[in-house]
């Protein structure tokens, strides 16, 4: 019966490793769509969401399973309960990840935006490619010093996340109301799918250190980035 549940267990943690991979598949698809203005790599964003959506109704049923079958202490049951919060937090990532997509289809064969806030855009979608990227490297290793390195870049994110805003409000920026629009709502799903990705970091840290301080932390950033 042990080892079953080890190999459960085991199985969560691919699961997680499996979605993280498509959801950061899914950034880096949508950032060329959003560059290149490539309707058909923003088409297999969108349609690929619905894949990410599968894995997580799976991950959540396993996990509230064992829950039910095992009643897991101590170490076993902070995997299964960080599974459960990992799901969501993933999902939601490739949620963003169709945001940007959507924006970058319903704009084809034009691009978002142009000047300066394309500029912003690109670096923040570059930014929130390499953390989903991270993301999946973290799942594999649960290496702390990732974990912590994806906290302290947020800031790369935060910081291009206020150009933007700086560009919209320039009265000289040639933007249409309509790429105005793009920029303030591209510019959201980026600098939250960036503190996605810091609850991530924070979840993994208390599943390695069993630190509460970090579970706290994971569920503030992910309660302020509801709605996203």
């Amino acid at each position: 019966m042990r080892e079953i549940f080890k190999q459960e267990i085991e199985q969560l943690g691919l699961d997680l490793v499996s979605m993280a991979e498509q959801m950061s598949t899914g950034i880096e698809k949508a950032t060329t769509a959003l560059e290149t203005a490539d309707l058909t790599l923003a088409e297999q964003v969108i349609d690929a969401d619905e894949r990410i959506d599968e894995i997580q109704h799976s991950i959540d049923e396993q996990a509230v399973s064992l829950l039910a079958r095992q009643q897991p202490v101590a170490t076993d049951l902070r995997v299964v309960v960080t599974a459960l919060r990992l799901s969501s937090t993933l999902e939601r990532m490739g949620d963003l990840a169709r945001h940007v997509a959507d924006v970058a289809r319903g704009r084809y064969p034009e691009s978002a935006a142009q000047g300066p806030a394309r500029d912003v855009l690109l670096q923040m979608a570059t930014q929130a490619a390499k953390v989903g990227t991270q993301t999946v490297h973290l799942l594999q290793t649960h290496d702390l010093g990732l974990a912590a390195s994806i906290e302290s870049e947020d800031e790369v994110l935060d910081r291009l996340h206020r150009t933007s805003f700086e560009v919209v409000l320039d009265d000289s920026s040639e933007l249409t109301r309509q790429q105005l629009v793009d920029v303030v709502l591209l510019g959201r799903y980026l600098e939250r799918f960036g503190d996605h990705g810091v609850s991530v970091a924070r979840r993994i840290s208390f599943l390695v250190t069993g630190d509460l301080t970090n579970a706290v932390a994971a569920a503030e950033t992910a309660r302020t980035s509801e709605g996203a």
